[in-house]
């Protein structure tokens, strides 16, 4: 259930509904009914006709009207036998007492014909209890013998009106609201109305005083209607959708006409929400693409179509949930179309390998995934609209040779399918075949190359497709690597697959919190028969796999791009070691391992210069063991950064020398001080003439051109004699002492000296 509720569908529901109970949807409601009343509106109801007092001449008080100024036009009004008055001006009460009791005759005159408006002096919500300080209420003189009547407005965000009630209580007491009077009307289903905006302000019927004095307007305008004596300036404007900001008593007339339709009711957000969503379900539901589009167009209409419709009867639907509903759902599938269209397909046009993985494989299927050998450098050399042709003729062979029609193309190369499992022999004999169709050149326009394929193979039934996809990606690269024809992605390999694809973060961790630590083994000055120096080893023990093996994580390390934050971790750490061991008063060499990634690095000896600078060593404390420089991309790089190390001071030693790069080549680019014979060779030094007169050979060599020897491996008394006999410079293995924590190798020290002293 949690899961179909994460669904586009649902989202666009849930979310919008949600919204719903607060404020969030205003703005799109606002924007909705401001464009609809702005493109179609109504003339007024001509049964209303308001009569302006002028603010200009000598009535130059906007806000308020003196007593007998509006007597008189009261009496001019009343002449014309309207139907009933509104008076919507505040008076000037009590300054003029004989203009006061002429304007209280003058009401008295129209009998029960006349009402008074008091507005509230501020806009915004109704969500409170009215004092009369929010209104300018008239004197008791005149309220004694008119009815008041009260426009208050609740309005939204933009103080745009919205909803009026049909009475307010003003301090206690019940007042009913201008537009509901207007209409002669009384609460009914709900406690609020809304205005009619589709009223047409500018088409109200207006006299203006002077007109009204002078008789200057149409004959009989004023008889039998509903006359409003207002007053501009006398309350704050009020907006009013599809005009902006004008006199609230436009928004009272609006509410007057809204009171006159069949229905006053407002549904709120929901019940649009729920049928815009049920029609988005049905057309979701579709298999046909003809009705699933009409009904989404359906669903896309009725939010725009039907509550104006509603609104010409009295209902008003609010549209900003429905309306957030499809956008949410027309967004989420837009994006999800856009993925399955960039996912589904490669840039050759052939489906891609996330295709392929989309669906369960059937029972009984081999998943085979074949790489192309230097595949980039053959799109290098192509131009680019050429490299779409260079994978579909290699899926074209494949589909040959396999007889399957849907071949997959992923990046790098790489080209995948299924098909029906044969005994294990007979599949790999398959794939040879197949790998026979490739000994023929590829003809790409016109560029000719010669391919190399490799395959991996799948044969899991029990995992998901996504997981025998990626098994035969990983059993084909490693055939690549290893220069196979085929690799069998064997499930045992699943096992330690996250702990490798995890390993990068793990030593991160490892470093924190002190599972990866520096072992140091001491380095004997075979001649003196006294320590000399110590190698830095890493070491990681973890709390539930117990020691790792440094090769193991180290080659982790280098393909997760972690090894050049574990190398100078090393560095610091063996610097903090160097310098307890020569404040001792004595010479002491520290030997650090620099990884082949690294010695090509063009920041490699500004991080070196940096870290000595400011743990104020003297280089010339420190060796750096470099080794097996195959995987170096640069190589005259690499040779500069090691010139410009030994410069700085640091001394450079060729480790496991006779083995891999480590050679008589090497020995000639590398400017280096140092060179380590591998314990290979030492291991067989009693035992094997060929191995003592290699090793003979090497010291003589290495004391030729200045170098220091060292033996790494040195396991008994009798090897070590041997190789002092050899002329070895400096010995380490462990006889001379086993690689230990700082606080034990330093503990151990001074015995080893003493033990050993007695063998020179």
């Amino acid at each position: 259930m949690l899961k179909k509720l994460r669904t586009p569908l649902y989202l666009a529901l849930l979310i919008p509904a949600l919204l719903a109970f607060t404020d969030f949807l205003t703005p799109i409601d606002h924007v909705f009914w401001n464009v609809r009343y702005k493109l179609n509106q109504h003339p007024a109801n001509a049964s209303t006709v308001i009569v302006e007092l002028s603010a200009d001449g000598e009535h130059l008080d906007s806000a308020t009207v003196a007593s007998p100024r509006l007597a008189r036009v009261l009496e001019q009004v009343r002449r014309q036998m309207p139907y009933r008055v509104f008076v919507d001006a505040p008076v000037k009460y009590g300054a003029d007492v004989a203009g006061d009791r002429q304007l209280g005759k003058t009401i008295k005159d129209f009998g029960s014909g006349v009402s008074l408006v008091v507005r509230s002096q501020s806009v915004g919500s109704l969500d409170h209890e009215f004092t009369y300080r929010d209104f300018r209420m008239p004197p008791r003189a005149l309220s004694d013998v008119a009815p008041v009547v009260v426009s208050v407005w609740n309005a939204n965000f933009l103080d745009y009106a919205v909803s009026s009630p049909y009475s307010v209580k003003v301090d206690g007491k019940d007042y009913p609201t201008f537009a509901a009077v207007l209409a002669g009307a009384k609460a009914g289903a709900q406690e609020t109305f809304e205005p009619d905006f589709l009223v047409d302000p500018a088409s109200i019927p207006r006299v203006g005083e002077d007109s009204l004095l002078s008789g200057a307007y149409t004959p009989g305008l004023l008889t039998g209607r509903t006359v409003v004596v207002t007053q501009a300036g006398n309350a704050p404007n009020i907006g009013y959708f599809g005009k902006g900001r004008l006199h609230p008593l436009a928004v009272d007339i609006a509410g007057a006409s809204g009171l006159a339709k069949p229905f006053a009711l407002s549904l709120g957000q929901l019940p649009l929400l729920v049928l815009v969503w049920l029609i988005v379900r049905a057309g979701s539901r579709m298999a046909l693409r003809r009705r699933k589009v009409a009904l989404h167009a359906a669903a896309t209409a009725v939010p725009f179509v039907l509550p104006p419709m509603l609104q010409l009867i009295g209902i008003t639907v609010d549209v900003g949930a429905a309306i957030l509903c499809l956008c949410l759902y027309g967004g989420a599938r837009v994006w999800q179309l856009r993925v399955r269209r960039v996912q589904h397909t490669s840039t050759s046009g052939l489906p891609n390998l996330l295709a392929l993985s989309a669906h369960p494989f059937e029972v009984g299927r081999d998943v085979i995934v074949a790489v192309i050998g230097r595949y980039e450098e053959i799109l290098a050399t192509l131009p680019k609209d050429l490299h779409g042709e260079c994978a579909r003729q290699i899926a074209r062979r494949l589909s040959v040779g396999s007889g399957i029609e849907a071949i997959f193309n992923g990046e790098g190369g790489h080209f995948a399918w299924t098909e029906e499992a044969r005994p294990l022999e007979m599949q790999l004999n398959h794939l040879e075949g197949l790998r026979a169709l490739f000994s023929a050149p590829l003809q790409i326009g016109a560029f000719t190359f010669d391919t190399n394929i490799h395959f991996g193979l799948d044969r899991n039934e029990g995992l998901d497709a996504q997981t025998r996809v990626n098994s035969a990606l990983a059993s084909a690269n490693d055939a690549l690597n290893s220069g196979r024809s085929v690799e069998l992605f064997e499930a045992e390999r699943l096992a330690e697959a996250s702990w490798e694809l995890s390993l990068h973060a793990r030593i991160d961790e490892g470093l924190r919190n002190g599972e990866i630590w520096l072992a140091y083994q001491s380095q004997w000055d075979m001649r003196r028969g006294e320590p000399c120096g110590a190698e830095a080893l890493i070491r990681w023990n973890h709390p539930t796999r117990g020691p790792i093996a440094p090769d193991a994580f180290i080659l982790q390390a280098e393909r997760a791009g972690r090894i050049d934050a574990l190398t100078y971790w090393v560095v610091d750490e063996a610097i903090t070691a160097a310098l307890a061991l020569n404040a001792q008063g004595r010479h002491f060499q520290m030997s650090i391992n620099l990884s082949a990634q690294m010695v090509d690095k063009p920041s490699l000896v500004a991080n070196f210069a940096e870290i000595v600078r400011r743990r104020n060593i003297d280089p010339r404390l420190l060796t750096v063991e470099v080794t097996e420089t195959s995987s170096v991309r640069n190589r005259p790089a690499a040779v500069q950064n090691l010139s410009q190390l030994r410069a700085m001071g640091f001394r450079l030693s060729i480790d496991d020398f006779g083995t891999g790069e480590a050679s008589l080549a090497y020995l000639a680019d590398l400017p280096s001080d140092e060179l380590k014979l591998d314990r290979r060779f030492v291991s067989k030094l009693l035992t094997h003439d060929r191995e003592r007169h290699i090793i003979r050979s090497t010291i003589g060599l290495a004391h030729a051109l200045g170098q220091t020897v060292v033996a790494e491996g040195i396991e008994d008394e009798a090897t070590y004699r041997a190789l002092l006999d050899l002329g070895c410079d400096v010995g380490q293995g462990y006889f001379l002492g086993r690689p230990q924590p700082f606080a034990e190798f330093c503990q151990g020290l001074l015995k080893m000296g003493q033990r050993q002293s007695g063998v020179v």
